[in-house]
């Protein structure tokens, strides 16, 4: 799953600017050219959305409980918080 979501944001990265121009086209062009251009929208593949990316732990792969500041899942950062290999990150008591 790792190795899909890479391959998926490379995608995205390769079409990004194509799919910009072309939806820019569609949502402002004459009716004639938004139809073509929402067309060839239509042949780019569908894992070139950005939608279609999902963020998922750096060490295991998985892709809920996904914590954004540290790029780990929830699972891992209580592991390596507790381990003491998160600098500034403590278990929190009162």
């Amino acid at each position: 799953m790792k190795a899909r979501e890479i391959k998926r944001a490379k995608l995205v990265a390769k079409y990004a600017e194509r799919r910009a121009e072309l939806k820019k086209i569609v949502n402002t062009g004459d009716p004639v050219e938004a139809y073509e251009a929402a067309r060839k929208l239509q042949e780019i593949p569908r894992n070139a959305n950005p939608i279609r990316l999902h963020n998922r732990c750096k060490l295991t792969g998985r892709p809920k409980g996904y914590m954004r500041l540290f790029g780990i899942s929830r699972i891992q950062f209580r592991e390596m918080a507790s381990s003491g290999l998160i600098p500034g990150v403590r278990k929190a008591s009162w």
